[in-house]
């Protein structure tokens, strides 16, 4: 683990108009780590992973990331320090192949030098997108999708990964084999940030968690520990 967090965001608040939708958001991934944000619809989640990436503007307070502010910054200036998103409902370009799915991921200088070893790497975890590299995207499963998706996010060769929702209309089994997966990336040194809906699923994989309640931060923990928080139990796990 790194002396500092790899992401750091401030009492970082976001208004659309008159309506608040997160609150005074103080939260850090250290670099290494898996943690999970968790909370009912509305809460707040999505708002955020599009404020880190610069696709919203905080209000109120500041997010670095790397050691650098990026609450300013560019979405593709974010993307070239290292962040990348998989954002909810997979966003690929259905019309194009999945190797020119994958190539779009790598846009950035650094990815540009390094296209070819990414594009070995996202094979390596998803065999089945090299073997229909050259389909259209849109004759993919959902579930093929979704690692379409992972593995473009991969091509821009990120210190760490935003995952929105990522088993959305998935299946149970589906579900798993993505989980293995992100275990698998976080293992090769990518730090993850996960928006997850199954929050037992999320739980059993993240070291840390925050729980958004309203746009509010309400609990934080280990995993482990959260697990065992009532209100947790009562709003996730029905007992």
């Amino acid at each position: 683990m790194s002396e500092g967090p790899l992401l750091k965001l401030n009492q970082v608040s976001v208004y659309y108009g008159d309506f608040c939708a997160v609150r005074d958001i103080t939260l850090e991934v250290r670099k290494g780590e898996i943690v999970s944000l968790i909370g009912a619809n509305g809460a707040g989640k999505s708002t955020i992973l599009n404020t880190i990436m610069g696709l919203t503007r905080p209000t109120t307070g500041s997010i670095e990331f790397d050691g650098k502010r990026i609450d300013r910054l560019e979405t593709h200036d974010i993307i070239s320090l290292g962040l990348a998103l998989v954002p909810e409902g997979r966003r690929i370009f259905p019309e194009l192949s999945v190797l020119e799915n994958l190539i779009a991921g790598s846009y950035i200088r650094k990815a540009r030098q390094n296209k070819q070893q990414m594009l070995k790497r996202v094979y390596e975890l998803f065999p089945i997108l090299e073997e229909r590299k050259n389909q259209l995207a849109s004759t993919l499963s959902g579930g093929e999708q979704q690692m379409l998706a992972i593995g473009r996010a991969l091509m821009t060769d990120p210190k760490m990964i935003l995952f929105d929702e990522i088993s959305l209309g998935l299946s149970p089994i589906v579900t798993s084999k993505i989980y293995e997966t992100i275990k698998k990336i976080r293992s090769e040194g990518v730090t993850i940030l996960l928006v997850e809906q199954n929050v037992r699923q999320s739980l059993a994989v993240a070291d840390r968690a925050y729980v958004l309640k309203a746009g509010r931060i309400v609990l934080s923990g280990d995993t482990k520990d959260l697990r065992d928080e009532e209100e947790v139990r009562k709003a996730y796990f029905g007992a």
